[in-house]
């Protein structure tokens, strides 16, 4: 199992961080995508890291340097900007979690995007409550 990874960039809610880790530890995924930003991306990296070090943590870095984590992963797909390598990350993987800032759905919001694009593609999303 592939897990990819979206969330602001404001960081998760202990209930956010306590879903993921449950997930994780049910699923026990072979690979786990995220887009490397400050926030949620990075407390996603070291939540896997440290509680599921089968994975090989995989990192889809943005073009713009400005947010992003600069997390060490176990693989690098070439720089994008924000929606495109939020679209990589879906297609890389098998279900989507999604750890937005709020409940409901808001348009522009690069996670809300990301959930929006694998529902589309008929993908398995789990989306954390806050």
């Amino acid at each position: 199992m592939r897990i990819g990874f979206t969330g602001t960039r404001k960081g998760m809610t202990a209930k956010q961080k306590d879903s993921l880790l449950r997930i994780l530890t049910e699923y026990r995924p072979s690979e786990f995508h995220h887009g490397d930003c400050l926030g949620a991306d990075a407390e996603a990296h070291s939540i896997t890291q440290t509680h599921c070090t089968t994975a090989r943590v995989i990192i889809h870095p943005p073009t713009n340097p400005a947010q992003r984590a600069f997390c060490h992963g176990d693989g690098y797909r070439v720089g994008k900007e924000y929606l495109a390598r939020n679209r990589d990350i879906v297609d890389e993987s098998d279900m989507l979690v999604a750890a937005p800032e709020t409940r409901e759905e808001h348009q522009r919001s690069g996670t809300w995007a990301t959930i929006r694009y694998a529902r589309k593609r008929s993908m398995a999303v789990v989306v954390l409550e806050p």
